[in-house]
C-alpha cells in the first residue's frame, strides 16, 4: 500500500468503516465464552526478546484476524492493537493479548471528543459500557479522543472540557483496572483541525485529571509531524503516557532507514525509562510482503 492509494487517515477510516459493528457484540457469546477462559484476568503472550512488548495495529494489515494472530505470535509479538469488542475473543484465544480496544464503531470517532462538552453523554455511556466488558476480557486499555476543534471552544477551554469529563470516568476505569489511552494526533497532515495536537496540551489534561487511569496515547508519527524532539519529549512526559503508536516519517510507512526517525533509539530511550506498556507499530508497509516489514519493525524496536 502507498500513499498514492490510501491516505493514513483513510486507512485507519477503513477499519472503522468496515470491522464488525461492536456494539452488536456487547452482549455475544463468542465474547462471554472468551471472558471465561481467562477468567477475568489480563491475558498476554510469552514476552518475545528485549525489554519491550510491542503489538500491531489490526488497521494495518488485510489478513483474516486468525492468520494475522497466528503469524504475529511466530514473530515474537504480544499482542494485537485497536480492536472493537467482538474482535477481542479471536486475539485472547490465539494466546496473544488485545493491547488497545475501541469503545465504539463510529464514523466520526476521531473528531468526537472530550474538548467539547456536548459530546460528554455519548461518550462516557460508550465508556461505561465498554470498560466492564474490558475488565471481564483481561483488556487492559480503551481509546478515546480529545477531538476536533469546535467554535467558541479555545484550547484553554478545551482543556477544561477534557479534564471534566474525562475526571467522571476516571474512577469507574480504575475500580475496573482499566486504563483509558487518550490519543495524541497531527493536525497538519492527516487530522486537520484536531484539537489534542501537542504534547503539551495532553500533558495538562493529564495533569488536571490526576489519574493513573488516564494516560496520553503519545502516537510518535503524529508528533514528530507537528513538534519533533521526540526522545526528550518522552522523557520529561513518560509519567503521562501509557501506550505508544509507531509509523514512518513522512508518509507512514516503514519504521526502517528509508525515513527520518531511528526508532531503534526511540525505542532504548523508552526502554531505559522502565515502561510497562506497549509500544504498537501502527505504519502502512510499502514493502511487497508486509509481515517482512513487521518483522523488520520488531527487529528494530528490539532492544
Amino acid at each position: 500500500m502507498t500513499t498514492s492509494d490510501h491516505s493514513p487517515d483513510i486507512g485507519r477510516r477503513a477499519a472503522l468503516g468496515h470491522l464488525a459493528t461492536a456494539a452488536a457484540a456487547f452482549g455475544a457469546a463468542p465474547l462471554l465464552a472468551s471472558a471465561d477462559t481467562v477468567s477475568g484476568k489480563a491475558v498476554s503472550a510469552k514476552p518475545g526478546p528485549g525489554r519491550l512488548k510491542q503489538s500491531l495495529s489490526r488497521w494495518t494489515s488485510k489478513a483474516p484476524l486468525p492468520e494475522l494472530c497466528r503469524r504475529l505470535k511466530a514473530l515474537g509479538f504480544a499482542g494485537v492493537d485497536l480492536l472493537y469488542v467482538d474482535e477481542w475473543s479471536t486475539v485472547i484465544d490465539s494466546g496473544l493479548a488485545v493491547t488497545m480496544g475501541y469503545p465504539a464503531k463510529r464514523d466520526n470517532f476521531i473528531e468526537m471528543g472530550f474538548n467539547d462538552p456536548a459530546n460528554h453523554a455519548q461518550l462516557l455511556k460508550e465508556l461505561e459500557t465498554t470498560i466492564p466488558l474490558a475488565k471481564k476480557a483481561g483488556v487492559k486499555n480503551v481509546i478515546t479522543m480529545f477531538g476536533n476543534r469546535k467554535a467558541g471552544i479555545d484550547d484553554r477551554k478545551a482543556l477544561d472540557n477534557c479534564v471534566a469529563g474525562l475526571s467522571k470516568i476516571a474512577p469507574f476505569a480504575a475500580e475496573n483496572s482499566v486504563t483509558l489511552c487518550v490519543e495524541l494526533l497531527n493536525s497538519k497532515v492527516d487530522h486537520h483541525g484536531y484539537q489534542g495536537d501537542s504534547t503539551r496540551f495532553g500533558a495538562e489534561v493529564m495533569k488536571g485529571i490526576g489519574s493513573p487511569n488516564v494516560k496520553l496515547l503519545y502516537d510518535i508519527y503524529h508528533m514528530q509531524i507537528m513538534e519533533g524532539d521526540v526522545i526528550r519529549t518522552i522523557r520529561d512526559n513518560i509519567q503521562w503516557i501509557g501506550h505508544f503508536h509507531t509509523g514512518g516519517v513522512p508518509g507512514r510507512h516503514e519504521i526502517d532507514g528509508t525515513q527520518e526517525l531511528n526508532y531503534h533509539a526511540i525505542a532504548k530511550a523508552i526502554a531505559d525509562l522502565n515502561y510497562q506498556g506497549y509500544i504498537a507499530h501502527e505504519f502502512m508497509p510499502a514493502g511487497p510482503d508486509p509481515f517482512e516489514s513487521f518483522a523488520e519493525a520488531f527487529k528494530i524496536c528490539t532492544v
